[in-house]
């Protein structure tokens, strides 16, 4: 079992060095400029998927996000081309300067969505297009990479899953805590019965950043297509800390739950084989933030799996990083934490096992990320093995409904400060 996580981990780095030592660039075409937002970049992957064949990725996004995937990619490439829209004329701009000259500009991304020199989408815009990007894509015949959390809505769940199979895409959700080896090992651990039936998870995502203050950004309404970017929201007038911070806004996002709380519920489904919770209850409390987010800036939840005698506790926060970015699977015989760096296996006392752990990052237990694995990139890197063999993910569509249900739930008993039931 180890081997075969080692096995995977010398893979990846030996993928990095292959690509790195290939820095060729092929500049096929350029699109997008002026919806929500985002940029759309085009990058061309050839030796990953057939040599004989470019596949074009076409990727939704403008910032820290869409930024952090383009480099990523670029290390899972040979060849590369990039392009870019936004809804704003400032992350045009932004996005411009990864585009190649001369690139194609539409304010429309279904007319990218009907080229034909387009094979796949990455989308990494706000959540409330997540769904509608998605489901267009799977529509025109792409494969999908999709930031999570994959719904924004628990109505939106059945759409996506019946796109995917449908149209038979490729969609790999952005949990990509699924393809990091101490994760995998992990769960194989579990499975092996060592630890004893399970029937708590501890999950933790603290953080110690006060994010009280309103910035000023100077955007001029003028340079953002409003509308645009609403989307299936309702309307409203422009709010350029909204349109910034838009995470912390029930229109456009979901707050902790939704953003920080999906990566880790969903290890926990995948290690669980859980289905849909019976119920959950929530607490939330803006410490920091008061009158400035919708969402709270502390949270906790408790979710109910009866059928398989589970609970599962959430807590998140800004004010206080005890615990950090965690999961614990405490079963009668050991616990099982895990990180993005690590693994350790802590037994209960008098029980015939010790102590063991698998290191991999460097750093304090809980960090939001680590130099190794760089889960990012293993997370592409299997999308694309995908997209040549037509396996599936690690992420597939029916696992980010799962992981961002729970989540939607969890909301659902804060915002009506009642038990939230299961509707099935």
């Amino acid at each position: 079992m180890m081997q075969k996580a080692n096995e995977q981990l010398a893979s990846a780095r030996s993928l990095e060095r292959k690509i790195e030592a290939d820095t060729r660039f092929h500049e096929v075409l350029a699109i997008a400029s002026g919806n929500p937002l985002f940029s759309v970049l085009l990058s061309s992957i050839a030796p990953l998927l057939d040599k004989s064949r470019t596949v074009t990725i076409l990727r939704v996004g403008v910032g820290r996000a869409i930024e952090g995937h383009a480099a990523i990619l670029d290390a899972v490439r040979a060849h590369d081309s990039q392009a870019a829209r936004a809804a704003m004329r400032r992350h045009l701009e932004m996005a411009a300067k990864l585009a190649a000259p001369g690139a194609y500009k539409t304010k429309d991304y279904h007319a990218l969505l009907a080229r034909n020199d387009i094979d796949a989408v990455l989308i990494a815009s706000p959540d409330h297009w997540h769904v509608p990007m998605a489901v267009d894509a799977c529509k025109a015949g792409k494969d999908v990479y999709v930031e999570k959390p994959l719904t924004h809505d628990l109505s939106e769940g059945q759409a996506i899953i019946d796109a995917q199979n449908t149209h038979r895409r490729i969609v790999q959700v952005g949990t990509q805590q699924r393809s990091m080896p101490q994760m995998q090992k992990a769960n194989e651990i579990l499975r092996s019965g060592q630890l004893g039936p399970i029937h708590k998870v501890h999950l933790t995502w603290n953080r110690n950043s006060p994010r009280g203050a309103r910035r000023k950004y100077g955007i001029d309404p003028k340079s953002v297509d409003w509308t645009r970017f609403l989307g299936n929201a309702p309307r409203q007038p422009f709010d350029e800390y909204r349109f910034r911070n838009w995470r912390w806004f029930w229109d456009f996002g979901g707050g902790i739950f939704t953003d920080l709380m999906v990566h880790h519920i969903d290890v926990a489904y995948w290690f669980l084989d859980l289905e849909n919770p019976a119920m959950a209850t929530s607490i939330g409390d803006h410490f920091h933030a008061k009158d400035l987010w919708q969402t709270p800036d502390t949270v906790q939840t408790l979710i109910q799996y009866p059928k398989q005698q589970i609970q599962v506790y959430y807590e998140g926060t800004f004010v206080n990083a005890r615990n950090a970015a965690m999961i614990e699977f405490m079963g009668t015989e050991g616990t099982l934490y895990v990180d993005r760096g690590r693994y350790e296996i802590h037994p209960e006392p008098n029980r015939k096992f010790e102590y063991s752990e698998w290191v991999l990052g460097t750093g304090p237990r809980g960090a939001d990320f680590y130099d190794k694995p760089d889960g990012e990139l293993l997370h592409l890197t299997n999308w694309v093995d995908c997209m040549r063999s037509r396996k599936t993910p690690n992420a597939p569509a029916e696992a980010g409904v799962r992981a961002a249900a729970a989540a939607h739930l969890a909301n659902q008993a804060l915002r009506t400060n009642r038990v939230a039931h299961w509707k099935a």
